[in-house]
């Protein structure tokens, strides 16, 4: 299984302060203070974005929430609206209607 955005963002956490206490010894493999600085930059866009993808989820969640409460009141108007349309009218004209019952 793939790890969460939160979850290789700490990993990430994790070895850029292994790269920061070791950066001597991996100079000679070109980590050096260059590299920890864009490495680091990365992981700040990284954690930034991944900060305003959660806010955006949460605001999903609400818009979800208000989404379905509106379409059960339309589902419930909608069939008052039918039982009403199939008393009152010939069964000739329910297709107007988009009533696709036989009876």
């Amino acid at each position: 299984m793939a790890k969460s955005y939160s979850q290789t963002i700490t990993d990430a956490q994790v070895m850029l302060s292994g790269i920061r206490t070791n950066q001597t010894v991996l100079e000679k493999r070109s980590i050096d203070r260059q590299f920890a600085d864009n490495f680091d930059a990365t992981l700040e866009d990284c954690i930034k974005l991944n900060n305003e993808q959660e806010e955006l989820k949460a605001r999903l969640k609400t818009k979800t929430q208000e989404l379905n409460t509106h379409l059960a009141e339309l589902m419930k108007k909608k069939g008052e609206a039918k039982k009403i349309i199939k008393l009152d009218m010939p069964q000739s004209t329910w297709k107007e209607f988009g009533i696709l019952d036989k009876r």
